[in-house]
């Protein structure tokens, strides 16, 4: 499969500094235009409030932590001075160990931040029908991987979203546009102290 980083909509010039934003279908926008997934509303607002960034949409669907891993070169050749790492949910809906799911996680950020990246990671929740005990021990591992490697924790990324019906498409697990504009928003509050103002 060939795999291309996509500019999140059009953005400043080539040489802004680059956010990518390395997920699977929730980060490439399953079901709704290029321009309503969340990384282009991203690259709409720092442009609007006047900073020189260039969003990469680094999202494949279906991804997972462990193919997360093995593109973290491929996204670093963007030469990211951010990046938004917002993986696990397909590791959860598939049962996959939580302590796996750590243990890539950290090898992520750490080959990231090695680069001199600086790292958001974004957390992710099971619905209740996986059982209590693996919901709990998949939703303590996004906290956990934040404070081993000093990332900067966005506690769930589709706070607002998931239990709200009209901000999600039919299947019930991928936000509509609108449910992408909310998670843009409330992602912002965490990734605005990360940015530089340009000049």
């Amino acid at each position: 499969m060939l795999l291309t980083l996509a500019l999140a909509g059009p953005g400043p010039a080539e040489g802004a500094a680059v956010i990518a934003v390395l997920g699977d279908s929730l980060t490439a926008g399953l079901g709704v235009a290029a321009d309503e997934a969340f990384p282009a509303r991203l690259q709409a607002r720092l442009r609007r409030e006047g900073y020189d960034y260039r969003v990469v949409n680094a999202g494949v669907s279906g991804d997972t932590t462990a193919g997360g891993r093995r593109r973290v070169d491929w996204v670093l050749r963007s030469k990211p001075d951010i990046v938004i790492v917002a993986l696990g949910a397909n590791d959860g809906l598939r049962g996959q160990s939580p302590a796996a799911m750590r243990d890539n996680l950290e090898a992520i950020i750490g080959r990231l931040t090695a680069s001199g990246a600086r790292v958001l990671l974004t957390g992710m929740r099971m619905p209740p029908n996986y059982g209590a005990e693996y919901t709990q021990e998949f939703a303590a591992v996004f906290p956990a991987v934040a404070r081993r490697t000093g990332a900067v924790l966005m506690p769930f990324l589709l706070e607002g979203v998931a239990a709200d019906s009209r901000l999600l498409q039919p299947d019930g697990l991928h936000p509509s546009a609108a449910g992408h504009q909310v998670i843009a928003d409330r992602l912002w509050l965490y990734l605005a102290p990360l940015l530089r103002k340009s000049g």
